[in-house]
């Protein structure tokens, strides 16, 4: 391939291109790239609630600080005049494989894995999708299909190619060896997001041992890199015979750093328990009602949250944004006080070393005595994330939680698609998060759904006794009050602890 270094000005002369502008002009010229699914999966900026309820989001801007800068050609053609070419944004081939039948399912996987991969930091240059019963064992996608996929990479300036699924080892080291650019699958496109977005201990501490169980099966060697040890003479203080075994290869001796790396993660986990469990008997003891909200990735958790309570959780128009739980107090319009808990979001093939790493955070739903299901209404397939989200809410025990189902987004639902929901779930509720939409409507319902304390008391307290009385409003269910001439006379259901305070006034 020849490349222009000089150019024509207006006299006809002939003057030196830089090559700098020469790499950023081929950039630009390379923009008539049709680019798929951007931003197909992700809404438009506009779109994204925003305003008092969400806060001031100054977390979002730090998360925002330190973005990779675009523009820059890749490593596949000739850039050797830019001293700083590794300051690019990841251009990506996205490839997937579907059985007959099932085209319109893979298509909504494969813009979400785009959308994926834009939260990720990655440019989504163009996606495939093949049609066969069952993925190559060997290639994925075969190796004539592998040919073509190498041949679309060179023409478009790929340098990641990423599989819609969770590849083996052996096919990850297959297809990169035919379209000689890196190869990444699903699963550590999420890894990579859940890196990026974890912010607590807890957090990055759940993000960090859900990698390493990742990567031990995929441990790979280059040549001599991973090759034994010495033994013998040459070994450790020259030991003589009898001691020239193989050694410990180094492949073996990074496993078994992993694995003790491993087993510190899960008691540094263990640790966080009792402070954990201790807030929530807490809340059990003075028998708060915790309602968690959970749902599908980028369906709007956060900004209900934030609509609801006000609570300014970082909002963010990208998947994942949230990963740590937050709870806050919310009150019902009787004064009962209640606890709302914003979790950590779903995905299809959600991978399931990020199941069993979160389960702490998840341990929050399965406690929970009210769920709110959050769906994104505007998605093309929302039956799928209703499935999604349910399979992931059986594993952690949360199938008899009662559940009420929110179709989050109705600002960009139409009439027709209402029905259509309707149908999946008659007894959703359509709320919007960025225009308040159906707000009310869900407060109220979520306070219908709140359990009833356990013991129904009727008792006049002395005007003096009035913390028993505010304890009432707070923590109990108030259905009468009348004053009279020895104290408030009040019939009510409340914990067991208040209704043994209660009884010295029983009437």
């Amino acid at each position: 391939m020849t490349h222009t270094t000089e150019t024509t000005d207006a006299h006809g002369e002939e003057t030196p291109l830089d090559p700098v502008d020469r790499v950023l002009a081929r950039a630009e010229g390379r923009s008539g790239v049709r680019v798929f699914g951007s931003a197909q999966a992700l809404q438009d900026a506009a779109t994204v609630a925003s305003g008092d309820a969400d806060g001031d989001q100054w977390d979002r801007e730090e998360r925002a600080a330190l973005r990779r800068v675009p523009g820059l050609s890749t490593e596949l053609e000739d850039v050797t005049e830019v001293e700083y070419r590794q300051l690019r944004l990841e251009n990506v081939v996205l490839v997937g494989v579907y059985p007959q039948g099932s085209q319109e399912d893979a298509e909504n996987s494969l813009r979400e894995l785009a959308a994926l991969a834009e939260t990720a930091g990655a440019v989504v240059l163009d996606g495939v999708l093949q049609r066969r019963p069952h993925p190559d064992p060997a290639t994925y996608i075969g190796r004539g299909k592998a040919a073509e996929l190498r041949d679309l990479v060179a023409a478009v300036g790929a340098d990641t190619v990423i599989a819609d699924t969770e590849l083996a080892p052996s096919q990850r080291r297959a297809l990169e060896d035919v379209v000689k650019v890196k190869v990444i699958d699903r699963t550590t496109v999420i890894l990579d997001i859940f890196s990026q977005h974890a912010k607590s201990r807890e957090g990055k501490a759940q993000v960090e041992l859900a990698q390493l169980e990742y990567l031990l099966p995929r441990l790979r060697g280059w040549g001599e890199s991973m090759s034994r040890q010495a033994g013998g003479q040459v070994g450790a203080g020259g030991a003589g015979m009898g001691s020239r075994g193989p050694g410990e290869t180094k492949i073996e001796l990074d496993r078994r750093r992993i694995r003790t790396k491993m087993a510190q993660l899960r008691k540094q986990l263990r640790d966080f328990a009792p402070a954990r469990e201790a807030k929530r008997s807490e809340r059990k003891r003075n028998t708060i009602p915790s309602v968690a909200i959970a749902g599908y990735t980028n369906a709007g958790k956060s900004s209900l949250l934030n609509r609801l309570t006000s609570a300014g959780v970082l909002v963010e128009n990208a998947l994942f944004a949230t990963l740590d739980a937050t709870v806050r107090r919310a009150e019902a319009a009787d004064g009962r006080v209640y606890t709302l808990t914003d979790t950590v979001g779903f995905v299809r093939n959600l991978p399931h070393q990020l199941v069993e790493a979160f389960r702490s955070t998840l341990e929050e739903v399965g406690d929970a005595d009210v769920l709110v299901h959050v769906v994104d209404g505007s998605h093309p397939d929302p039956a799928a994330q209703l499935a999604t989200v349910r399979d992931v809410m059986g594993d952690v025990g949360a199938r008899s939680t009662r559940e009420i189902v929110v179709f989050n987004k109705a600002d960009l639902v139409d009439d027709d698609t209402r029905l259509v929901l309707r149908g999946l779930e008659p007894s959703a509720l359509f709320v919007s998060s960025r225009t308040g939409e159906g707000i009310a409507q869900l407060r109220t319902v979520i306070e219908d759904a709140l359990p009833l304390p356990a013991v129904e008391v009727r008792a006049l307290v002395p005007y003096d006794r009035g913390d028993l009385i505010n304890a009432v409003h707070e923590s109990g269910h108030i259905l009468s009050t009348a004053h009279e001439e020895g104290g408030t006379a009040v019939h009510a259901h409340v914990s067991e602890r208040l209704a043994a305070e209660l009884a010295l006034y029983a009437l």
